[in-house]
Parts: C-alpha cells; structure tokens; sequence
C-alpha cells in the first residue's frame, strides 16, 4: 500500500511548487495556475490526513455480524467531504479570476502585472 509519508511530501512539494510560481511569475494565468497547483496540494494534505492504512469506509452493514464495531478501523469520512467541498469552491474562484484576467487583458492589453501599474 501507499504510505502517508508519501502524501503528506507530495503535497509538500506540490505547495512549494505553486508557492514558487506565484511569487515569481509576472503573468497572470501563470499566477492562476500555481494558486491552482497550492489548491491542490492543500486538497492532498487533507486527504492524507484522514487516510488510515488497511482501514474501511465507515458503513455499518449487516456483514459485520458479531464483531466489535469499537475494533474495526474506520476511515474519517469528515476530510473528503472537506476536500469535494474546496474544489467546487476552488472552480468557482478559479473561473472568476479567469474573468477577472480576461477584462484586465481588455483594458490594459497585456497580462503582465508589471505593466498594469501606468495610465492607459
């Protein structure tokens, strides 16, 4: 199996890399991209938080019969709801930027935001 250490470095990198770009990139999509790629990274933390190794989904069925439900390993359903949630709300921001960087590119003709900063 895949171990936790490997998410939780994944994800480390991952969080580098986008930090890396938006602070060094002067182009707008490439900003939006690595806020995109640290989205990512931060939904890949939250998913290795809640995996436990060998554990089951947390439904009680009638299978289970005579065993203690206290020593059966369950996985915490409560990261992966978190996480579905961050990424409709992560389209959402994302598509708005996009509109954001297409009226700007509209009015100032160039994605670089160095060049935003003068008059028309």
């Amino acid at each position: 199996m895949i171990s936790a250490i490997l998410f939780y470095s994944t994800a480390f990198v991952l969080f580098l890399i986008g930090l890396f770009g938006v602070l060094t990139r002067k182009n707008i999509i490439k900003i939006l991209v690595s806020l995109s790629i640290t989205e990512t990274a931060v939904n890949l933390f939250l998913i290795a938080v809640g995996y436990i190794e060998g554990a089951k989904a947390p439904i009680l069925t009638k299978t289970i019969g005579s065993i203690s439900i206290n020593s059966l390993k369950f996985v915490d359903p409560l990261p992966q709801a978190l996480v579905l949630t961050a990424i409709v709300i992560g389209l959402g921001t994302t598509a708005l930027s996009l509109t954001i960087a297409i009226k700007l590119y509209k009015n100032y003709k160039t994605l670089n935001i160095t060049k935003m900063g003068g008059k028309k």
